[in-house]
């Protein structure tokens, strides 16, 4: 019997039909980097979309996802969602994002964040980390102890604490400006309004809501968050599978991502979709357009839910509860911008709040061609200056 065991080669087992360099280049990235600790069980992916407007300001998410190439194209999506959502949103800030492959309820450590706060500190500040999906702000504490570029910290340490609460008023206030357009009037009282997801944006929009007097439906994957979230607002809980099919006035997402799709598009029943959740549409074009035949009026979800990148965009400059709160109140406008330039230009909403996004981008990086004085001379010799950008 042969006992000797055959090594296999890790460029044999990739897909070959995985590109990656295609896809960054398709999604106009600037860089990725993949961290590996496998000593604390650490395996994330940085990805920076576009500094142009600042330094890439994005949530890191943990999650169990089944493959890498799904970890992979996750993070590309997230991270460019946070460059359009911080040009519409007016703020100086790039988009950037991080998952950390892992189960949030089991994988947790100490050592695991501090080693991914030490790749996030090599970085010298391109791209700042905030919480997301399956993190705490007690993860936030031990990524903060190994990088100052770190956001979402506890107001006890001085920073802005969960962002959900202004996030979820953002989805609020962007939701009744939706309301406003296709009924002509922005009160949700009566209206019957279905929520995915019952974590702590959703359940923070179902205070809002349910204080208006809206019939309110709500489902999670773990039934007793559902169930905690419907006692406290007196929603009615209903399956995952069933929240597709319901009649409903307004349909919020605010779970994952790729929730209207090939699969869904064809049950939903609803005049508006506006949701807390990143990435709603599975494809923005196609599913864009299918909405728009449908008669349904899509709130974009990088603009909707920008409330939380405000929050902890705030504790840059010195946090203030009641600032972030009024720019949040301000995703009213800008949603009511949204659907004016998609019925002036004949485009859907999501193609709409792209290309504002992507005027301000290129508004913006004109300026940045001025010299501005903030070059470095150097003794080298050789080097006349090192221009600093910062």
């Amino acid at each position: 019997m042969n006992n000797t065991v055959k090594k296999v080669n890790p460029a044999d087992t990739m897909d070959e039909n995985f590109q990656l360099f295609s896809d960054l280049t398709h999604m106009e990235h600037e860089q990725i980097v993949f961290c590996s600790k496998p000593e604390v069980g650490l395996k994330a992916i940085i990805a920076i979309h576009n500094t142009t407007l600042g330094p890439a300001l994005g949530g890191t998410r943990m999650w169990n996802y089944s493959t890498e190439k799904e970890a992979i194209r996750d993070v590309l999506r997230l991270s460019r969602g946070m460059t359009y959502k911080a040009a519409i949103s007016g703020l100086n800030l790039g988009g950037g994002k991080a998952v950390i492959i892992g189960d949030s309820q089991k994988d947790k450590s100490e050592s695991l964040f501090r080693a991914f706060g030490r790749y996030v500190d090599g970085l010298g500040g391109r791209y700042i980390t905030a919480e997301d999906v399956g993190i705490t702000e007690r993860d936030m504490e031990w990524i903060f102890a190994e990088t100052k570029f770190v956001t979402g910290l506890p107001k006890e340490m001085g920073g802005s604490g969960n962002p959900s609460p202004v996030t979820a008023y953002g989805v609020y206030m962007g939701m009744k400006a939706a309301a406003h357009r296709a009924y002509g009037s922005d009160s949700l009282s009566g209206k019957k309004i279905a929520i995915q997801g019952a974590g702590s944006v959703a359940s923070h929009l179902a205070g809002y809501i349910s204080k208006e007097g809206a019939e309110l439906y709500i489902t999670d994957i773990f039934k007793e968050k559902a169930n905690k979230v419907a006692k406290l607002t007196g929603a009615n809980v209903v399956a995952p599978d069933d929240i597709y099919t319901l009649n409903m006035d307004i349909f919020s997402p605010c779970a994952l991502g790729g929730v209207v799709n090939d699969d869904t598009i064809g049950y939903l029943k609803c005049d508006i979709i506006a949701g807390g959740a990143n990435n709603i549409l599975d494809d923005e074009g196609k599913h864009g357009d299918m909405l728009i035949e449908k008669g349904i009026l899509y709130a974009p979800d990088y603009v909707i839910n920008a409330g939380g990148i405000m929050n902890v965009a705030s504790e840059l400059e010195g946090y203030n509860e009641k600032l972030s709160m009024e720019k949040a109140s301000r995703i009213y406008d800008t949603i009511l911008k949204v659907f004016d330039y998609s019925e002036q230009h004949n485009i859907t909403t999501i193609a709409a709040s792209n290309r504002i996004a992507e005027e301000r981008i290129k508004a913006i990086a004109e300026v940045g061609n001025i010299y501005s004085s903030k070059s470095h001379f150097s003794k080298r010799k050789g080097e006349i200056y090192l221009r600093d950008r910062s």
